[in-house]
């Protein structure tokens, strides 16, 4: 009997239940990183992920890329890497007497960009095209990236010498930043009970990894999430207020430079929904967006030299900017 496909109607976000469980067996806290990672995943986009070396970035890529169906590939960025190491390039088939095209890991689904930043501007521009496109040029030949494409990009906020600072214009080709910090005391002791797990017994992949078929579904029903106008309104005055805050407030004046693009407020939109969805709610609410905003909002501002020099973040700016902006 042959599997009926799924509909956006007949699943339910208990159909995630599998790939949490199998995250949470790899990964002990890190909640943001994981929620933030099956948001991405749903709203069909993709992820920069900052933190502190050791804090399990690359393990809950790694987990996430096992339990869905799926080719999963991680690269190291390093400084003498070129964009054909990505992208592939064209090699001649002497008994063919002709060029063919052998694909790089940008063909795969799922993409561990790690330490982003070690990479040059040329790799870089590269891999933020294909993110955008969703296909790469080779010559006179254009090749479409599979529908299923997600890059979780890794950087140390550490270690800066020898690196390339992503350009603010092309970090808005990530749909979410997301910040990783230290573990608690009770997680770090459950973290050391897991790894000595390991060493008796390495843990195994789900049995049954959530296909494609069901993500595309899940997305689907995501997509059909009821915002009301009110919160699309609430979603494009947030980011208005990022391009004009000396209309709410002089502090935001001083510390804004340069505000969210509009894919700022598409961003809010998809993630909320997705957010709202894995919750099993109804419909978005203003939390979900005020939940979410954080992650949407942080690589899209520059802040002036001032507010650096106060001491100011960006997540400093964004908590200001939700407590002015009122919910229509």
């Amino acid at each position: 009997m042959t599997r009926q496909p799924p509909t956006s109607s007949t699943i339910t976000p208990d159909r995630l239940d599998p790939v949490r469980k199998h995250l949470a067996s790899h990964v002990i806290g890190q909640h943001k990183l994981i929620d933030g990672m099956l948001v991405c995943l749903l709203s069909d986009g993709h992820m920069l992920v900052e933190g502190m070396p050791g804090l399990a970035k690359t393990t809950a890529v790694n987990a996430l890329s096992e339990a869905i169906e799926g080719d999963f590939h991680r690269i190291q960025f390093t400084p003498d890497l070129l964009p054909s190491d990505l992208i592939g390039t064209d090699i001649y088939r002497q008994e063919k007497a002709e060029f063919e095209f052998r694909p790089g890991p940008l063909f795969h689904n799922i993409l561990l960009a790690d330490e982003v930043n070690r990479a040059p501007a040329k790799v870089q521009a590269a891999l933020l095209e294909a993110m955008g496109e969703r296909q790469i040029t080779v010559g006179q030949e254009t090749y479409l990236l599979p529908q299923l494409f997600m890059v979780l990009a890794t950087q140390n906020p550490v270690e800066q010498e020898g690196t390339y600072h992503l350009p603010e214009a092309q970090l808005d080709r990530f749909l979410m930043q997301v910040l990783v910090d230290y573990p608690t005391h009770d997680q770090e002791l459950k973290i050391l009970e897991l790894d000595n797990d390991r060493q008796r017994e390495l843990p195994r992949p789900p049995a049954n990894p959530l296909s494609q078929a069901d993500l595309f579904a899940i997305r689907a029903a995501v997509a059909e999430l009821f915002v009301s106008p009110k919160l699309n309104r609430y979603i494009v005055d947030l980011v208005q207020a990022t391009r004009n805050p000396q209309n709410y407030d002089r502090d935001l004046a001083r510390w804004c430079r340069f505000g969210a693009s509009p894919r700022a407020s598409l961003a809010l939109a998809r993630c909320a929904r997705a957010r709202a969805w894995l919750h099993g709610e109804p419909y978005v609410s203003p939390e979900h967006i005020q939940e979410i905003a954080p992650d949407i909002l942080r690589h899209r501002l520059l802040l002036t030299f001032e507010a650096e020099a106060e001491g100011v973040t960006s997540d400093d700016l964004i908590e200001r900017l939700l407590s002015l902006v009122a919910i229509p």
